[in-house]
């Protein structure tokens, strides 16, 4: 009887992936390396991820390794992938998600003048849920206040000097403004089928999809949109989710408007209804929390 341990000492062979399983694959791994994103979007819940903009902070600091972590438990920073090791074991390259922007950074390499501050320097402002939280836990981890958490014209906020030599300036990020009443805030394109309908978008207008939770459900991105495609036996076309201020006064209207209204629903991201208007064309109402 042959061992089954065996068929290790064979040598290998590549294999070429099934085409769909690598795309999938593929986007997985852009969404949770890259961006830091959460894979549970559904046909029904926006996603957001942090991106490069104009500009981009990138930091000289004297211990990358401790300046991750420090970063991660002050600010609530999330990892974007693996640091880029040098081959005398300094991190040449690391990035941070924090909030909607990306911070870059690297061990001090004093051969090309990538120092990290001694005295003064650049500040670096930064938004966070909660001021007194985030610099108590900074001050904790080692760092030396500069200014106390105060309140201010233009907001809430204090300074510190990180252990690396950083100096943040704290600002408490202001309440997110509710979305207008009304507003179109996400686009569901309902289908027959998934992959013709993926197959078509993807060539002709350069969408980008990722499984969702639910079957038959996936999310897309380009340029200038963002929603979810859902195929099966339902009313074919875009379906929408408005924003409303107050759910059940506006199921009341939908009502008495010859409408048709379904259960109430609980998401982490708000509470929702299906609903049809009074000629049958279906759409979501949303009451964010």
């Amino acid at each position: 009887m042959p061992e089954p341990f065996d068929a290790l000492r064979r040598p290998s062979a590549r294999v070429v992936p099934d085409p769909d399983f690598a795309a999938e694959l593929r986007d997985n791994l852009r969404r949770v390396i890259l961006n830091g994103a959460d894979m549970t979007t559904t046909s029904e819940a926006p996603a957001t991820a942090a991106e490069l903009r104009s500009l981009t902070p990138y930091l000289a600091v004297s211990d990358a390794r401790a300046a991750l972590d420090f970063y991660v438990e002050v600010f609530g920073a999330v990892r974007r992938g693996e640091p880029i090791l040098m081959d005398d074991g300094r991190i040449g390259h690391a990035e941070l998600a924090i909030g909607d922007a990306v911070l870059m950074l690297a061990e001090e390499h004093p051969e090309i003048g990538h120092v990290a501050p001694r005295e003064g320097g650049a500040s670096v402002r930064v938004e966070v849920p909660d001021a007194d939280v985030s610099v108590n836990r900074a001050l904790e981890l080692g760092a030396t206040l500069i200014r106390a958490v105060s309140d201010s014209p233009y907001g809430r906020g204090g300074s510190f000097r990180d252990p690396f030599g950083q100096r943040w300036l704290v600002s408490q990020a202001a309440p997110a403004r509710p979305a207008p009443h009304g507003s179109a805030m996400y686009f569901t394109l309902q289908v027959p089928e998934a992959e013709p309908a993926k197959s078509f978008y993807g060539a002709v207008l350069g969408w980008e999809f990722t499984p969702g939770s639910v079957s038959d459900a996936w999310g897309f991105s380009g340029p200038g949109l963002e929603g979810g495609l859902w195929a099966g036996d339902r009313q074919v076309g875009w379906k929408l989710m408005y924003a409303v201020e107050d759910l059940e006064s506006a199921l009341t209207r939908v009502r008495e408007q010859g409408g048709r209204t379904g259960e109430v629903e609980n998401h982490p991201y708000g509470t929702t209804a299906d609903c049809a208007d009074n000629q049958g064309i279906e759409f979501w109402l949303w009451e964010k929390p």
